[in-house]
């Protein structure tokens, strides 16, 4: 064998070695891509079309998280809900049936920016004996803010936060948000009118602006951490949810992502980082990082907000 073959011979190794390293660091760092899934609004959330209930909403979801394997999934309530449909009962108790988890969201979706702290701090124990009902023994003690509003004064975010530390409360932050409820009110009014041309729109910009935004929250989390996290996404017990939630979760496969629990979402570093700021939109933990910072967003397209709010009326 010639020197110049060994030599080249060499060359083809050093070449294959680094290519099958680059592709087992990228098939790593897909797999290193976790997500938590939270739902939030439970027992109830946005228009139902005609012949569904709410039920059949929850139903659904826990069967297409059955399905495909998901860890326990945090359903967040508003217990409020039953005062005038108390039939809705039955939601949550399909839930706890399911082997799933119920948090806090308030007792009736306060608005933390428009009311004092006193009300919504009574407001998040008037929704507890409710929890202790249904989790018994189980851990209950998970709150997210009803609207991702944590403050529009420091005072009232620090004696909140207060507040929730001294009842063992830990924060379900939010780093993945695609505001997926905007979808189920179009969705009804469009099987209402039989628009079956409509529902095939909202179907793709569904998927096209949840790939759009997920992949939006993983860059602003590199941006902030220089790392990659594990996540907690945020969606809702909507119809619509509910009808596209096989695709949703077989998209975010393909793109990667491993599906963790909240508990082992939140226990990486990123979430002990509080932005400290007053805002009166609040956001996902990213967004209040970037907001309070004055960061520059990544290039990212518009949700088609407007689009919906016209789509089938």
């Amino acid at each position: 064998m010639s020197s110049r073959w060994k030599l080249n011979l060499l060359r083809s190794l050093i070449v294959f070695s680094v290519g099958l390293t680059f592709e087992c660091l990228s098939a790593t760092k897909m797999e290193a891509q976790e997500v938590a899934i939270t739902f939030d609004d439970l027992p109830a959330h946005g228009s139902l079309p005609s012949g569904t209930t709410r039920v059949d909403v929850a139903r659904s979801i826990l069967a297409t998280l059955k399905a495909a394997k998901i860890p326990e999934v945090y359903g967040f309530i508003n217990a409020g809900k039953l005062e005038k449909f108390p039939e809705d009962i039955e939601v949550l108790k399909v839930w706890r049936e399911a082997g799933q988890p119920l948090g806090n969201h308030t007792y009736s979706h306060l608005s933390f920016t428009d009311n004092p702290v006193p009300e919504f701090e009574e407001n998040i124990e008037r929704n507890e004996p409710a929890l202790r009902l249904l989790m018994g023994n189980q851990n209950w003690h998970w709150f997210r803010y009803p609207y991702l509003w944590e403050g529009d004064t420091l005072e009232k975010r620090h004696a909140v936060r207060a507040y929730l530390k001294e009842h063992e409360y830990r924060i379900a932050q939010v780093t993945m948000d695609f505001e997926d409820y905007a979808w189920n009110g179009p969705y009804a009014r469009c099987v209402e009118k039989k628009d079956e041309k409509a529902i095939q729109w909202l179907k793709e910009s569904y998927l096209n602006t949840a790939a759009e935004y997920l992949a939006l929250d993983e860059k602003m989390a590199q941006q902030i951490f220089h790392r990659e996290i594990k996540h907690v996404l945020l969606m809702h017990v909507g119809a619509f949810d509910a009808l596209m939630l096989p695709k949703l979760l077989e998209q975010m496969k393909k793109q990667g992502f491993r599906f963790v629990t909240l508990e082992e979402a939140q226990a990486d570093p990123a979430y002990q980082l509080d932005p400290d700021a007053a805002l009166k939109d609040g956001g996902t933990l990213l967004d209040q990082v970037f907001d309070s910072q004055h960061l520059q967003y990544p290039p990212h397209a518009d949700k088609p907000m407007k689009e919906l709010q016209d789509l089938c009326k």
